[in-house]
């Protein structure tokens, strides 16, 4: 019998896919641009419906048991899955040499005593040997790495505030306080959710494997939705730093030297490791004679060049443009597996399915360019998607009656 993962492992996972450079970034976005008084509703709320959507479409995984691109073949037919799987594999080796080059970035402000190229290569040598080894054999050291990056975490969240109370506090003695606010309550919620959902096409791939599906997906979604909210509230914190969003300055100005560059290479690696491990599971689904385990290896090969290269710097924007395809996609997924008691499956479902998720990736790329948009573009294009995919579970349910 295979041997499953359990609730503890998978909230190991799903917190150290959290904490990262990224969603720091995020946080620090809007903390430089929202007036303080009006994010917090809009931050948590993201959050949440951010969780709620990991959850679910975590939990067709782990029910089917199949990885998450394995999962929209039956919705989206063969050919709708590879569409999706290629894409996800691309932003997948292009997003894990984003973060790499990152995490080597910030730990270059930290003073690390070796070159930026060469941070690149070790930080894509840990996340290869991470992959290469497995979750489970590595499931010890996971949990050390974990207990050991969150003590820190904490370090870091109260050093970082009182630095940034400090400064409020000279700020209102009349210094200096007047920034524009120009992010309004749906763009807040927009940012708050974008990262959660970035992992929609990802999370069944560790699910599939979970000895408690409905459990363990709840764990995973919490874990992960409480190590990113506290990410983002780090990155507040950083914003009203003075420090504009340079991490690596505030960690130092935290008093944070070794201790900010353990946190810098541990929280790019549990990211970074799961991505890579994920691009072999997409790779499997596109061609099924491929061992994920080398597939992920070579993907951490490959983000090292593209980090040192600088190429993946001039194509951020592309990569948002291959991220929006997959909530649309995820929403029509949910709707069939969960509304479609039927289990409708041949050529005329599937064409259907990807009508419905193409209307709502146009009608992201449409709203995503208007100025805070009511309820953001992510969920308005959920919406649609779904609506549309709907139809075809009411008329079947017409032609049954």
């Amino acid at each position: 019998m295979e041997k499953r993962t359990g609730l503890f492992t998978n909230a190991i996972i799903w917190f150290g896919v959290a904490v990262s450079v990224s969603e720091i970034e995020a946080g620090i976005e809007i903390g430089a641009e929202a007036a303080p008084g009006s994010l917090w509703l809009p931050l948590v709320l993201g959050h949440v419906i951010g969780g709620i959507f990991l959850f679910f479409v975590g939990l067709i995984g782990a029910r089917i048991r199949l990885n998450a691109m394995e999962t929209t073949a039956s919705v989206y037919g063969s050919y709708g899955s590879k569409f999706f799987a290629s894409l996800n594999l691309f932003q997948l080796v292009a997003w894990i040499a984003v973060l790499n080059a990152q995490g080597a970035t910030v730990l270059a402000g930290l003073h690390l005593p070796i070159s930026f190229p060469l941070t690149c290569v070790v930080l894509a040598a840990l996340i290869a040997l991470w992959v290469f080894v497995g979750l489970r054999r590595f499931a010890k050291v996971t949990t050390v790495v974990m207990a050991v990056l969150t003590v820190l975490l904490v370090a870091l969240t109260v050093k970082l505030f009182g630095v940034g109370s400090s400064l409020a506090n000279v700020s209102a003695s009349g210094v200096n306080s007047a920034a524009g606010h120009s992010l309004g309550f749906w763009s807040i919620f927009e940012i708050s959710m974008a990262l959660p959902l970035s992992w929609l096409p990802v999370i069944s791939d560790y699910t599939k494997d979970v000895e408690k599906p409905a459990r363990a997906t709840a764990v995973s979604a919490i874990a992960y939705t409480v190590a990113s909210f506290w990410m983002y509230f780090i990155g507040l914190e950083i914003a009203s730093a003075g420090v504009g969003n340079d991490i690596a300055q505030a960690i130092l100005l935290a008093g944070l030297g070794i201790p900010g560059i353990i946190i810098v290479v541990l929280s790019t690696v549990t990211t970074n490791f799961l991505a890579a491990n994920s691009a072999g599971e997409s790779a499997k689904a596109i061609v099924h004679k491929l061992n994920p385990k080398i597939t992920g290896v070579v993907v951490s090969a490959i983000s090292a060049v593209l980090a040192i290269s600088g190429i993946m710097d001039h194509y951020i924007g592309f990569l948002y443009l291959i991220a929006s395809v997959f909530a649309p996609m995820a929403a029509v997924l949910l709707v069939s597996f969960f509304l479609d008691k039927q289990g409708r499956t041949g050529k005329a479902f599937w064409l259907w399915n990807l009508f419905a998720w193409l209307a709502g990736f146009v009608v992201y790329q449409v709203t995503v360019h208007l100025e805070s948009v009511f309820l953001g573009p992510t969920l308005i294009s959920v919406i649609v998607s779904a609506a549309i995919s709907y139809i075809w579970v009411l008329k079947n349910k017409v032609k049954s009656a």
